[in-house]
C-alpha cells in the first residue's frame, strides 16, 4: 500500500488532517508535540468506478465503491510536528525524520492563518508567515538526508576513484533504508557536474534536494484557509510553490461526523451538503454548516482533503487506477466478483508490469493480456491507461 506522510510543524492541524482523511481518532490538542508516535492508518483516493458506465453492479474486494465512485486504499503516516533544528536533534529530531523514509509523498500542512509560531505555539492571528514555514521544513528535510549522504563522503569517493565504482550506485548505497530509488538518483544526476571530485559541500545539499523533489515530491495543504486573512497567505503561497491545496481539516471533521450522525448527507470532496434532518441541529449546529458553507465550500470548491489525497496520489506520483479482471466478458474474478480490484499502478506501467504488481508468479507466468472493455488481446508492452479493465492469461 502507497504511504503518505503528513508532515509540518506542531500545531497547525496534521492530526485533525489526519483525523478527517482516515476517520482515526488519534488525539488531538492545542499544544506541540501531541503526537509523539507516528500514527498510521488506512485513507483513500478517489475516481470514477467503471461499473455505472458497463451497468453492473460491483463488488469490491480490495477498496470500496459509493455510487459509482471508487474508494482505493494508501496508508497515511501521521509524524509529529517538526520544528527549526529536527535534523540536528531538537524537538522529537531524527526520529520523526525517520519515519519520513517510509512515505512516497510529504504531505506539508500548513497553518495558511499565520497564528502559529514557527515552533507551533499559538500567537495572534497573521502575525506568523506561512511561507517561512515551507522553507523550514523543506530545508530540515534536505538537511537530514544530506547528513545520511554525508557521512564518510570523502572515503566514499576515494573508493569509487580506486575501484572504478558508478557513483550513482554509490550514492544509493549510502541512501539505503531512505526509500530512494536508484532510477531517482540517476535522473537526479542529469545535467549535475559530472566531475564528483569537484563536489563542494553546497552541491552535495543541492544534488541531496533534487533528489528528494523526484523521489519524494511534497504537497502543501495551506490548512485554516477558513480563517481571517488565509486566503491573502494563499494566494502569496501559490504564487511561490506550484503544488498548493487550500484545506480546512476542521470543517472536514464537522461534516464527516455530521453525515455520520446522519444529520447531512456528505462524501469527502463534496463541494456541498444536504441537511437531511433539520429538527435535530440546533441554532448553533446550522450556523456552523452555513460557516463552512460559505467560507470554505463555496469560496475553495471543497474541503481539501480529499483533494489533497487525489493530488498526491494522480499527479504528483503520477498513478493511474487498473481494474484486473479474469473473465473479461463478466468482468469478474475467479470467484465471481464484479470489478473486484481497483489498483494503483504508475503511469506508463503495461500489463506484464501489473502482472507483476498483482503477484510475482503471475508476472513469472504471463502470456498475454486482453482489454475486457473492446475484448481485444493487446500487446505486453501496451500502455496502460486510467480506468482500464485488464485480464491477464499465464501459462
Amino acid at each position: 500500500m502507497i504511504q503518505i506522510a503528513v508532515t509540518g510543524k506542531p500545531n497547525v492541524g496534521k492530526s485533525s488532517f489526519f483525523n478527517s482523511a482516515t476517520a482515526s481518532k488519534v488525539e488531538m490538542a492545542n499544544y506541540p508535540f501531541t503526537t509523539i508516535d507516528a500514527n498510521k492508518a488506512v485513507a483513500h483516493v478517489t475516481c470514477k468506478c467503471p461499473c455505472k458506465e458497463l451497468n453492473v453492479t460491483c463488488n469490491p474486494r480490495n477498496s470500496i465503491c459509493i455510487d459509482g465512485t471508487r474508494l482505493i486504499p494508501i496508508e497515511l503516516i501521521d509524524v509529529a510536528g517538526l520544528v527549526p533544528g529536527a535534523h540536528e536533534g531538537k524537538g522529537l529530531g531524527n526520529k520523526f525524520l525517520d519515519d519520513l523514509t517510509q512515505a512516497k509523498v510529504f504531505l506539508h500542512v500548513i497553518d495558511a492563518s499565520g497564528s502559529t509560531d514557527e515552533e507551533g505555539n499559538p500567537v495572534d492571528l497573521g502575525s506568523h508567515d506561512p511561507l517561512e514555514d515551507i522553507g523550514f521544513l523543506e530545508n530540515e528535510i534536505v538537511m537530514w538526508m544530506y547528513g545520511i549522504l554525508n557521512r564518510n563522503w570523502t572515503r566514499l569517493i576515494r573508493k569509487v576513484g580506486a575501484e572504478h565504482l558508478d557513483i550513482s550506485k554509490v550514492i544509493y548505497d549510502q541512501l539505503s533504508g531512505t526509500g530512494i530509488m536508484l532510477e531517482d538518483i540517476i535522473e537526479a544526476l542529469r545535467g549535475f557536474e559530472p566531475d564528483y571530485t569537484k563536489w563542494e559541500e553546497k552541491d552535495l545539499i543541492e544534488l541531496t534536494r533534487k533528489i528528494l523533489n523526484i523521489a519524494k515530491p511534497m504537497l502543501i495543504v495551506a490548512n485554516k484557509a477558513d480563517l481571517p486573512g488565509a486566503d491573502k497567505n494563499i494566494e502569496r503561497i501559490k504564487e511561490k510553490y506550484s503544488n498548493v491545496v487550500p484545506a480546512s481539516a476542521e470543517s472536514e471533521l464537522a461534516l464527516v461526523r455530521a453525515a455520520e450522525s446522519g444529520l447531512i448527507k456528505y462524501v469527502s470532496g463534496d463541494s456541498d451538503f444536504e441537511i437531511l434532518n433539520p429538527e435535530k441541529l440546533n441554532a448553533n449546529q446550522i450556523k456552523a454548516l452555513e460557516y463552512i458553507r460559505t467560507n470554505i465550500l463555496e469560496k475553495y470548491g471543497s474541503t481539501g482533503i480529499q483533494e489533497a489525497l487525489n493530488k498526491a496520489i494522480f499527479e504528483l506520483l503520477n498513478m493511474i487506477v487498473v481494474y484486473p479482471v479474469q473473465d473479461e466478458h463478466k468482468f469478474t474474478d475467479q470467484k465471481g466478483n464484479v470489478l473486484p480490484d481497483g489498483i494503483l499502478v504508475p503511469k506508463g506501467s503495461n500489463p506484464h508490469e501489473l502482472a507483476y504488481i498483482i503477484h510475482s508468479d503471475i508476472g513469472d507466468k504471463f502470456m498475454f493480456a486482453v482489454d475486457a472493455r473492446k475484448n481485444m488481446r493487446i500487446a505486453s508492452d501496451y500502455e496502460l491507461i486510467d480506468g482500464d479493465i485488464i485480464s491477464i492469461t499465464t501459462h
